[in-house]
């Protein structure tokens, strides 16, 4: 199989997604990486490890329809067959989603269905939740919504700060993103309406 890791930022998961392949632990073909960012570390982590990247940027298009349709487009044309994300900035549209249908996973940095959308740490952390964590879940059309696949709980600490927490929430993600995107690669994921159940 191939997939592709979609990434906007600093790419730290897509490293430790690079890693597990390159240890044998996910049995897939990381065959592309996009971006919608020139600028996104991630592109440079990608060339780092020869992966092929793509970047292309949502003003350069007229609608969100077109500039989905354009990355579907290459998406094919490289035989990719999943889609992992990671730290991607944009929400897909649903024609997208009814391109690749079950087959995009995204990690999150909460408890869904708590503290939903961009700030998840930071939310979780002004609320005063005393417990928190990491999500991977299938992506549908709703943000942060689709069926989990995988979730681990993080404490907040007396006296712990944002910075640290943030800290502890990425070291988990780059321990149960690849075991998931693994689970996946082997075909062990069976969705049965809102629950994930591994084979």
């Amino acid at each position: 199989m191939k997939f592709a890791v979609f990434a906007s930022g600093n790419g730290s998961n897509l490293q430790a997604i690079i890693d597990a392949v390159k240890a044998g632990n996910i049995k897939a073909e990381l065959a592309m990486v996009f971006s919608d960012n020139r600028k996104a570390f991630a592109l440079e982590r990608a060339k780092v490890a020869g992966i092929p990247t793509l970047c292309l940027v949502r003003k350069d298009y007229a609608t969100p329809q077109s500039y989905d349709r354009d990355i579907v487009i290459h998406l094919k044309d490289a035989g990719i067959d999943f889609i992992v994300m990671a730290g991607y900035m944009k929400l897909l549209t649903p024609f997208f989603i009814k391109e690749f249908p079950n087959k995009i996973i995204n990690i999150h940095p909460s408890l869904l269905p708590s503290f939903k959308g961009m700030q998840g740490i930071k939310d979780a952390f002004t609320y005063g939740a005393k417990v928190t964590g990491v999500t991977v879940h299938f992506v549908d059309d709703k943000m942060d919504h689709g069926p989990i696949i995988a979730q681990e709980t993080v404490k907040i600490e007396e006296g712990e700060t944002l910075a640290g927490l943030e800290e502890k929430i990425h070291k988990v993600e780059h321990v149960i993103y690849p075991k998931a995107v693994a689970l996946f690669a082997e075909g062990r994921l069976k969705i049965s309406g809102r629950r994930v159940d591994v084979k």
